[in-house]
C-alpha cells in the first residue's frame, strides 16, 4: 500500500513538471481583426498560422487566439472577402500584447470599373459607424445585438430600436405613428402586404435568425420612396460569409400560461405541422361549383369534402420547438473571382393560450344613470397553435475580371395559424350567448431580388430587379352563435345564419425595378460634390375573393331530432345523420361586393446634389412620382357587376438634410422632406369582413383620399468612443387629410369599423438613444443601451363637426427601451426592459347630441405595460448554450374605453371601462448550437 502511494505521488509530481516545462515551451497568441479606415471590428476573418497549419476565425468583437504555438517566428495570413490578403511575421513569444490586424478595403481594378465590398452592418460598431455617416437621420439594430436576445422574430427584434413599438404583437409603429404610415422592403425590394384587411407588414413571419440588419431611415430623401412618413423600414437578411462554416441549433421554450395545460383544438390536416393546409379549403377553388343535396333543397354538406367534425380534441402541450441549420461557403478561383453561397432553413412549432380574456364593448356612457352602457360583455378563451417553416438563399458572385458584384437573395416563410376560441356572457340585448370559431390561416411571402453594383474612380451605380409574392388563405372559417332569446332558460339556435362557414383567398404579386447613380466632383480645397440620380418602378396586383355559406333547414317537415337546435352542436348536432334535404344543408350566402381587383403602378424619379462645405454637408434634391392605383370590385351584390375607380397621384416631394459636423465626434442634423400616404386597395374596397376577435364587420371607404405631410427633424449627435452614441432628436410633423381607423355603432348595438380621412393633425416629439460601454466606470465587459421617446399628437376636424380634438390612432405618449449587456470572453447576458405609453387604438364616432352634449362610443386605448428580459449565454467548444427568461414581470395586457363625460347633475367623471384583458404569460427557453 505504502509503495502504491510513492508511485502515485511520483506520477503527480512527474505531470505537475511536463506541464510547468511545456508551459515554458507553449506561448499563445491573441489579437483582434479591424478595418484600417475606420476602425470597425471584422468579423468572421480568417487567420492561418501556416508552419503550425492552425485555423481561427474572428469573433464578434472580431478577436481571434492562437495556442500551443512554440517560441518562433509565423506567418500569419488573414483573408476577408472585400478586402486584401494581408501576411505578416510574428513571433507570440515577443509579443506582449494582443496583435493588431489590419485589413484595408478592396478595390481591384477590373477593367474601366471597380468592384467595392459592402459595408458591413451585421455589428454594434458597424450600425454606429452607418448612423455617424448617414446623409439621412436614421437608427437600426445589428446581428450582434439580435443575438444578445431572445428575440425570435423581426417583430421582437425591432422593438429595441429608438421610437419603435408593435401592436398586435406583429406591427411595426414608428414614432407613435400606425403602420399605414411605414414603408418595409427586404433586401432592397418591395414588399406586400400580409394581412387582407390594413396597410401593414407582419414582421413576425420573419426570423430573427435570417436578419443581417435593420435600418429604419426617419427623415425623407430622394433616393427614398416618399410614401413614409414614420419610418422606412429596410431589412437585410444575412450577409454573404468570409468562411466556409455550418451550425445547426435547436432550441425549446415553455410559457407557465399555456404548457402543461389543457389546450383544445379542432381535427387538423396533414401538413399543419409544415404550416401549409392540405384539406380545408375548397376543391377547385373558391368559387368552384358544388353539388346540391339530392333533392335540390341546397348546397351537400357530405359530397363536396367538406370537413365536418367539430368535435374538438384536448392536450397537454409539454413545449415549444425551435430548429435551424445554416451553411456557409465561398470559393476564390485562381483569376481572383469569388463565388460566395449562403443558405439557412429554419422551423418553429409553439402554442398559446389566452384564457381567460375578457372581451367586451362600450357605447356611450350612460348620463342619467350613471352607469355604463355595455353592447357586448363576454369572456374569451383562446388556444392557438402555429407552425412556422422558413428557407433563405444568398449568392453572390464578384468576377475576377471584368466589372460588378452581383448578388441574389432569396427569402421564404411560411407560417400556419390553427386557433380555436370559445365565447360565454352576454350580448346588448342581455341575452346570454355561446359562441365559438374554428379559424386555421396559411400566410406564405417570398422574396427575390438580383442586384449588381460597380464603381469607378468618381462614380458608382447599382441596379436591382425584385419580385415579391403574399399570400393569405382563411380555408373554412367556421363560427357558430347560441343565445337564449327563444327560451330564457336555454341557449340554442335561433335561426340558421347562427351556423356558418367562410374561405377567403388574398393572392398579392409585386414587381420592382431600380436604378441609382452617383457622381463625385474633384474640386480643389477639399470640397468634393456629388450628383446623385435614379428611378423606381413598381407594380403591384392583388386579388381577393371570398365565399361563404350559411346552414339552413325546413322549418317543418324536417327529420331532425325534436328540439334540435339545442342539441350540442360539435357532438349532437353537426353530425353525418343530421345532414341532407330533410336534415341540415348549406345555402351560398356569398355577396360579390366582398370580391376585389387591385392594379397599383407606381413610377418615379429623383435628383438630388450632396455639397460638402466646409464643416456641413448637405443633401438636397427632388422626386417625382406617379401613382395610379384600380380598384375592380362589383356593384352589385348576387352578380358580376364589375366596376373600376381609379385614383391618380402625380406629384414632386422636395428634401433637405443638414448635417453640421461641430468637431471630431460630435454633429448637428437638420432636415426637412415632404411625404405621403396613400390608401390600400382593401381601405378603398366596399368589401366587408366580420372580425370575430372585434365581434365587429370591417369594411372599406371608396371615398378616402391620400395624406400629405411636411417632416421637420433635428438631431444632435455625440460619438464619445468607437461604438458608443448619444443622440438627442426633436421632429414635428404635420398631416393633411390623415387616414384613422375607426368604428361607429349602427342598428343600435352594431359595431362598424372603417377608415376615414381626418381634416389634419401634427405630431411632434423628442427621442433619446444612448449606447455606451462601462469601462469608465471600471466595468469594460458592460454595456448600457437606452432609447426613450416623448411623442404629442392632436387630430383637428373641419368647423362644425361633432368629432372632438384628440391624440391620432395608433399614437403612444412615450416610449421607453432599457438594455445591459455583458460580455466577456465565453459568457454573455442581458437585461433588457421595455413600457409603451397608453396608446390609442381605436376612434370611436359621434352618435348625436343630448342637450349641449356630444354623445360619442367612447375611444379604445392599449393601457401602459412593462416587459423584463433576461438571457445568458455561454460558449464550450463548438456548442453554445443561451437560457431565456422573457416577460419576467408578467403583468397583464390591458385594453379600455376612456372617455370624460359631465353627467346629468352637472358633475364631471373619468370613465375607465375595461374591454378586453389577458395574461400573455413568462417564457423560459434553452436553445443549443453547434458550430462545425
Amino acid at each position: 500500500m505504502k509503495q502504491k502511494t510513492i508511485v502515485l505521488v511520483l506520477m503527480v509530481l512527474l505531470c505537475t513538471l511536463a506541464n510547468t516545462a511545456r508551459a515554458g515551451i507553449d506561448a499563445t497568441l491573441k489579437g483582434r481583426v479591424i478595418d484600417a479606415r475606420t476602425g470597425e471590428a471584422l468579423v468572421g476573418a480568417t487567420l492561418q498560422i501556416v508552419q503550425a497549419g492552425q485555423t481561427a476565425v474572428s469573433n464578434e468583437n472580431g478577436e481571434f487566439v492562437f495556442r500551443t504555438l512554440g517560441q518562433r517566428n509565423y506567418t500569419l495570413v488573414a483573408t476577408y472577402l472585400g478586402y486584401h490578403r494581408v501576411s505578416m511575421t510574428i513571433n507570440p513569444a515577443r509579443t506582449d500584447t494582443a496583435l493588431v490586424v489590419r485589413m484595408g478595403e478592396l478595390e481591384s481594378s477590373l477593367g474601366t470599373a471597380t468592384v467595392t465590398a459592402n459595408v458591413k452592418r451585421n455589428t454594434e460598431a458597424s450600425q454606429v459607424a452607418a448612423q455617424r455617416n448617414s446623409m439621412v437621420v436614421q437608427s437600426g439594430i445589428s446581428a450582434q445585438q439580435i443575438a444578445k436576445s431572445q428575440d425570435k422574430d423581426a417583430s421582437e427584434v425591432i422593438r429595441r430600436v429608438s421610437g419603435i413599438s408593435i401592436i398586435d404583437q406583429k406591427f411595426v409603429m414608428v414614432r407613435g405613428l400606425s403602420q399605414r404610415y411605414n414603408n418595409v422592403w427586404i433586401n432592397g425590394a418591395a414588399v406586400p402586404s400580409s394581412e387582407a384587411d390594413s396597410r401593414a407588414f407582419s414582421f413576425d413571419i420573419i426570423p430573427s435568425s435570417q436578419v443581417d440588419n435593420m435600418q429604419i431611415i426617419k427623415s425623407p430623401a430622394p433616393q427614398y420612396p416618399a410614401d413614409f412618413t414614420g419610418g422606412f423600414i429596410m431589412i437585410d437578411t444575412k450577409e454573404v460569409p468570409h468562411e466556409n462554416s455550418a451550425s445547426i441549433s435547436v432550441g425549446a421554450s415553455v410559457n407557465d400560461q399555456t404548457h402543461f395545460q389543457r389546450f383544445m383544438a379542432a381535427e387538423g390536416g396533414k401538413t399543419d405541422w409544415l404550416g401549409f393546409d392540405n384539406f380545408r379549403r375548397l376543391q377547385g377553388g373558391v368559387h368552384a361549383p358544388l353539388q346540391q343535396t339530392p333533392g335540390g333543397s341546397g348546397i351537400s354538406l357530405t359530397d363536396n369534402h367538406f370537413n365536418n367534425n367539430w368535435q374538438l380534441h384536448t392536450c397537454h402541450p409539454w413545449a415549444d420547438l425551435s430548429l435551424s441549420a445554416n451553411v456557409n461557403r465561398s470559393k476564390e478561383f485562381d483569376n481572383g473571382a469569388v463565388f460566395a453561397l449562403l443558405g439557412a432553413i429554419n422551423y418553429s412549432n409553439n402554442y398559446k393560450t389566452y384564457s381567460p380574456m375578457r372581451n367586451a364593448f362600450f357605447g356611450a356612457y350612460d348620463l342619467t344613470h350613471d352607469q355604463s352602457v355595455y353592447l357586448r360583455n363576454t369572456t374569451d378563451r383562446q388556444y392557438a397553435h402555429n407552425a412556422r417553416l422558413g428557407a433563405m438563399l444568398n449568392l453572390t458572385f464578384v468576377p475576377g475580371k471584368g466589372a460588378g458584384r452581383y448578388e441574389w437573395k432569396n427569402i421564404f416563410n411560411q407560417l400556419g395559424t390553427d386557433r380555436y376560441t370559445s365565447r360565454t356572457g352576454f350580448n346588448a340585448q342581455s341575452n346570454q350567448v355561446e359562441e365559438a370559431e374554428y379559424y386555421y390561416s396559411s400566410r406564405t411571402t417570398y422574396n427575390t431580388q438580383l442586384t449588381g453594383k460597380y464603381a469607378w474612380d468618381v462614380s458608382k451605380l447599382d441596379w436591382s430587379a425584385g419580385y415579391a409574392y403574399a399570400n393569405r388563405l382563411l380555408p373554412d372559417r367556421r363560427r357558430y352563435a347560441l343565445d337564449n332569446s327563444v327560451d330564457i332558460d336555454r341557449i340554442g339556435l335561433s335561426t340558421g345564419n347562427d351556423i356558418n362557414r367562410e374561405f377567403t383567398r388574398l393572392d398579392e404579386h409585386i414587381a420592382s425595378a431600380a436604378v441609382n447613380y452617383r457622381y463625385t466632383f474633384n474640386k480643389p480645397q477639399h470640397v468634393n460634390p456629388e450628383l446623385l440620380a435614379g428611378g423606381y418602378a413598381e407594380y403591384r396586383t392583388r386579388q381577393y375573393n371570398t365565399r361563404s355559406f350559411i346552414y339552413q333547414w325546413h322549418p317543418s317537415g324536417n327529420t331532425l331530432p325534436a328540439g334540435f337546435q339545442y342539441l350540442d352542436l360539435p357532438t349532437q348536432l353537426l353530425t353525418p345523420a343530421n345532414y341532407g334535404d330533410q336534415g341540415l344543408y348549406l345555402i351560398d350566402d356569398t355577396k360579390m361586393r366582398n370580391d376585389y381587383q387591385g392594379h397599383h403602378l407606381v413610377t418615379s424619379a429623383y435628383a438630388a446634389v450632396n455639397l460638402p462645405v466646409g464643416a456641413f454637408d448637405v443633401l438636397a434634391g427632388v422626386r417625382f412620382e406617379h401613382s395610379r392605383m384600380e380598384l375592380v370590385s362589383n356593384t352589385r351584390d348576387y352578380e358580376k357587376s364589375t366596376m373600376s375607380r381609379y385614383y391618380d397621384n402625380n406629384d414632386f416631394f422636395p428634401s433637405v438634410n443638414a448635417t453640421w459636423h461641430l468637431a471630431d465626434a460630435h454633429q448637428l442634423r437638420a432636415s426637412y422632406g415632404r411625404s405621403v400616404n396613400r390608401p390600400e386597395f382593401r381601405e378603398v374596397s366596399p368589401s366587408v369582413f366580420y372580425d370575430f376577435d372585434l365581434s365587429s364587420s370591417v369594411q372599406g371607404n371608396t371615398a378616402l383620399k391620400s395624406c400629405y405631410i411636411d417632416n421637420v427633424d433635428l438631431r444632435y449627435e455625440w460619438y464619445p468612443a468607437k461604438g458608443d452614441q448619444v443622440s438627442l432628436a426633436a421632429f414635428y410633423k404635420h398631416f393633411d387629410s390623415p387616414i384613422e381607423w375607426t368604428y361607429t355603432v349602427t342598428g343600435g348595438t352594431d359595431q362598424v369599423y372603417s377608415y376615414v380621412n381626418a381634416k389634419s393633425a401634427t405630431s411632434y416629439g423628442l427621442e433619446l438613444d444612448i449606447r455606451k460601454n462601462l469601462a469608465f466606470m471600471h466595468l469594460p465587459d458592460f454595456t448600457l443601451v437606452f432609447n426613450g421617446s416623448l411623442i404629442k399628437s392632436r387630430v383637428h376636424f373641419a368647423a362644425g363637426s361633432r368629432q372632438k380634438s384628440r391624440p391620432m390612432q395608433g399614437q403612444s405618449p412615450y416610449l421607453v427601451n432599457l438594455g445591459l449587456f455583458y460580455s466577456h470572453n465565453a459568457w454573455g447576458a442581458s437585461l433588457q426592459y421595455n413600457r409603451i405609453g397608453k396608446r390609442l387604438i381605436g376612434v370611436g364616432r359621434s352618435l348625436g347630441s343630448t342637450g349641449d352634449q356630444t354623445v360619442n362610443i367612447p375611444d379604445s386605448y392599449e393601457m401602459p405595460r412593462n416587459a423584463l428580459d433576461l438571457s445568458f449565454s455561454r460558449t464550450l467548444g463548438h456548442f453554445e448554450f443561451k437560457l431565456g427568461l422573457k416577460d419576467i414581470i408578467g403583468q397583464k395586457v390591458v385594453f379600455k374605453q376612456l372617455s370624460d363625460v359631465t353627467l346629468a347633475n352637472g358633475s364631471q367623471r373619468h370613465v375607465q371601462e375595461v374591454t378586453r384583458s389577458y395574461r400573455p404569460g413568462r417564457n423560459f427557453s434553452l436553445n443549443v448550437t453547434y458550430k462545425f
